[in-house]
C-alpha cells in the first residue's frame, strides 16, 4: 500500500527562508542614497516572492499528501473487498460442485437402470466383479496356506533334528556312563577281592 508522505509547514517555511537568504546574499551591495534603497526595495521583493513561492509549495504538497492518502485508503478498500467477495464466493462454489456432483451420480443411476434390459446388464456387471474379487481372494488364501504350512514343516524338521540330536547325546552318554559304571564296579570287586 502506498503511505503519504506529508511536509510540515514548520519545514517549508525553514526552506523558504533558506532560499530568501541564499537569494539576498549576492544581491547585497554597498551603496547609499537610492542604491541602497533601491537595493532594499528589491530585496523585500525578492522575500515576498520567495515566501510566496515557498507557500504555494507548501500547499502542494500538503494537497499530494491527501491525495496520496486518499488513493492508499481506496486501495485498501479494496483489497478487503476483494477478501470479503472470496470469503462468500468459495463456499458458494464449493456447494454448487457438491450439487453438481450429486445431480451427475442420480443421473448415472437413472440412465443405468432405466430399463431392464441395462439392469440385466448391470447386474451381470456386478457378479463379474464380484467373482474376480472371489477368485482373487481364494488364490491369496491358497498361497497363505501353502506358506503356513511350509513354515510349520520347516520348523518340525528343526525340531526333530534338535530333538534326535539331544536325544544321541543323551544315548551316547548313557552308555558311556553304564561303561564307566561296569567298569568302577569290577575295579570294586577286583579291589575286594585282592583285600580278601
Amino acid at each position: 500500500m502506498p503511505t503519504a508522505t506529508t511536509t510540515s509547514p514548520k519545514a517549508s517555511k525553514t526552506r523558504a527562508k533558506a532560499t530568501v537568504k541564499r537569494g539576498t546574499a549576492g544581491k547585497a551591495t554597498k551603496g547609499t542614497g537610492k542604491t541602497a534603497r533601491a537595493s532594499k526595495a528589491g530585496t523585500t521583493q525578492a522575500r515576498a516572492t520567495h515566501a510566496k513561492a515557498a507557500r504555494t509549495r507548501a500547499v502542494h504538497q500538503g494537497e499530494s499528501a491527501v491525495k496520496q492518502a486518499q488513493t492508499a485508503t481506496r486501495e485498501t478498500a479494496e483489497v478487503l473487498g476483494d477478501y470479503a467477495e472470496r470469503a462468500v464466493l468459495i463456499p458458494f462454489g464449493a456447494a454448487l460442485l457438491a450439487r453438481d456432483r450429486v445431480v451427475e451420480s442420480v443421473t448415472d443411476t437413472l440412465s443405468t437402470y432405466s430399463s431392464p434390459a441395462k439392469t440385466q446388464a448391470q447386474l451381470r456387471r456386478f457378479e463379474r466383479r464380484a467373482n474376480t474379487a472371489r477368485s482373487r481372494f481364494e488364490r491369496e488364501v491358497r498361497k497363505a496356506r501353502v506358506r503356513v504350512e511350509r513354515e510349520l514343516r520347516q520348523r518340525r524338521r528343526k525340531l526333530e533334528s534338535t530333538v534326535n540330536g539331544t536325544v544321541n547325546d543323551l544315548e551316547e552318554r548313557r552308555d558311556s556312563i553304564a561303561k564307566s559304571g561296569s567298569d568302577l564296579a569290577k575295579e570294586v570287586q577286583e579291589r575286594i577281592l585282592s583285600l580278601v
